[in-house]
């Protein structure tokens, strides 16, 4: 259950985060915590556990006598699903979804290769159980429905790579899916082509074909990239 408390600072953090990554408060802007404080109607003790969150995402940097400073984007931790959800809801989102979509494609087909050497049975039979899931729900504009499948798909190619970093990345795969989907970036109902390939992804890495489920995995990406061009150009 969320407390009033809670709620507080979950919208001071997304008004925050939102402002930030939007530019609306440029790198070397000194944010001071009473001016926050008034206009979010919070106390200081909110604004500072927010700040605090936001210096963790190194969105933010606090100094005594100086104040709250907004740092440059090369120093933001771009992989935090937070970041990339506030990114996303910008008006920078296609170049994110690109730069997103982009690392995709460099990391998921090797580690569909991966999955079909490294994966255990019941990730197997999860994979294919997402893959079924995700044409079931291919049809009728049932897209929040799909979302849950291809984001659990994404999650165990990854995941059973066997690969810990690859496995860290399932968070950055589930916004971008996400946001693709919640921002109307896709189509109103998903691609054919792309959902046989998860189909085929599953069989592959079931019959251990790692050269396959590389190469498969490979178009639906180059896919995802294609479909980038003509809902977010």
């Amino acid at each position: 259950m969320t407390t009033p408390a809670q709620g507080l600072h979950s919208h001071v953090l997304a008004a925050l985060g939102l402002a930030i990554t939007a530019g609306e408060y440029p790198p070397g802007t000194v944010l001071r915590t009473d001016e926050l404080a008034q206009r979010f109607d919070v106390s200081r003790t909110v604004v500072r556990e927010v700040v605090r969150v936001l210096e963790s995402m190194h969105l933010v940097e606090s100094r005594r006598r100086v104040g709250v400073t907004v740092l440059p984007t090369a120093r933001w931790n771009v992989y935090d699903p937070q970041v990339i959800r506030w990114r996303l809801a910008g008006a920078d989102r296609p170049r994110q979804l690109r730069s997103l979509t982009v690392l995709r494609s460099a990391v998921e087909p090797v580690a569909a290769g991966l999955a079909a050497l490294n994966a255990t049975p019941e990730q197997c039979r999860e994979l294919t159980e997402q893959a079924l899931g995700m044409v079931a729900t291919s049809r009728g504009r049932r897209l929040e429905e799909y979302l849950v499948h291809d984001i659990a798909f994404h999650r165990v190619v990854l995941s059973a790579s066997g690969n810990e970093m690859f496995a860290r990345l399932g968070d950055v795969v589930a916004e971008v899916l996400t946001g693709r989907t919640h921002h109307h970036v896709m189509f109103e109902d998903p691609d054919p082509a792309a959902v046989t390939l998860h189909v085929q992804v599953a069989e592959a890495v079931r019959e251990r074909d790692a050269a396959r489920a590389e190469e498969l995995t490979r178009r639906i990406a180059v896919g995802a990239l294609q479909e980038l061009d003509v809902l977010a150009p």
